[in-house]
């Protein structure tokens, strides 16, 4: 172990009566007869099977507690995989995830292995100083960086689960029972408030709202929003920019759950058929947005559900 690291399928056989079969056209026979021959070799969804998706850059320092926060996870580990996008990284990240692979999956013990434990590398030569990370004017082009990470990592990782989990690499805190108590809610789409924690004097911390990216439109957003050009691109936590939406820690102690239009990917939990039926996170302007909020815009645009619990809480590292 490295020294940091702290069903059966049952396949319907669909079949139709001559009455039914009666009211289709010559050709929609033939595809209905097609669908009965291929329908037992097609993978059928894995009951209640997790897929952690993460992406990753230069995430060294914060890989030990990664996985001590994962291995907390109160949820069966033969129904977890996880998979992971190594871009752009010049630290020891990738090797990181390759001893961790070999640890969990060949060498600790049978019940700590992962369905499934996947590592892709894809690079997209994007250099961003740390200091600048967050400069109002980096935001676009950084923003749809991330987008290609999050699209390439799900489309190359997903199979045939039911869910799909979007966790940052460096979160500092999250409970064990997360998973369950967000797949009781039974979204589409679901997100916790992510906090973030600062010292506000001797042995007292503070926290603040950390993912912003976690919104509702208002009135008076809405009214903003269409006085815009259409290249307009709306970010988040700028003074300089009041967009005059409503954040989760905006919420009444009884909005236990809310309706939002946008969303973060700090810890983000999807239902499969989501990203499936084609949402992925845009990568051009869709509604001012792109990323995860994009994402969220494009999912209610077809339809799917987008919530937040404001007082249900994660915590990120400072950054």
């Amino acid at each position: 172990m490295p020294s940091w690291l702290p069903k059966k399928s049952s396949h319907g056989k669909p079949g139709w009566s001559s009455s039914e079969l009666a009211t289709y056209t010559n050709e929609s026979r033939t595809i209905l007869m097609n669908n009965k021959d291929v329908a037992p070799q097609t993978l059928d969804p894995d009951n209640d099977s997790l897929l952690i998706l993460t992406p990753v850059k230069n995430n060294a320092n914060h890989l030990a507690r990664y996985f001590a926060l994962i291995d907390k996870l109160k949820y069966p580990r033969n129904k977890v995989s996880l998979a992971f996008l190594v871009s752009d990284s010049t630290d020891r990240t990738q090797q990181m995830l390759i001893e961790s692979k070999k640890w969990y999956q060949e060498q600790a013990p049978e019940d700590m292995r992962f369905k499934r434990f996947d590592i892709y590398r894809q690079d997209f030569y994007y250099a961003l100083p740390r200091e600048q990370r967050h400069l109002r004017e980096k935001q676009r082009d950084r923003r749809i960086m991330m987008a290609r990470a999050r699209n390439y990592l799900w489309t190359r990782a997903l199979e045939n689960e039911q869910w799909v989990l979007w966790i940052d690499g460096d979160l500092e805190y999250y409970p064990p029972s997360i998973v369950h108590d967000l797949m009781a809610y039974d979204k589409d789409v679901i997100v916790p408030n992510c906090l973030v924690r600062r010292r506000s004097g001797l042995d007292k911390w503070k926290h603040t709202v950390y993912d912003r990216n976690a919104w509702q439109e208002t009135r008076k957003s809405r009214s903003m929003i269409k006085k815009l050009k259409d290249d307009d691109f709306l970010v988040e936590g700028y003074k300089s920019l009041k967009t005059h939406r409503k954040y989760l820690d905006n919420f009444a102690k009884n909005e236990t759950i809310v309706p939002l239009d946008g969303v973060g990917g700090t810890f983000t939990l999807v239902k499969a058929r989501v990203h499936r039926s084609g949402v992925g996170f845009p990568t051009w302007l869709f509604q001012h947005q792109v990323e995860t909020e994009g994402f969220a815009k494009l999912a209610k645009a077809n339809g799917y559900g987008v919530f937040g619990l404001p007082y249900y809480y994660v915590r990120h590292v400072v950054g």
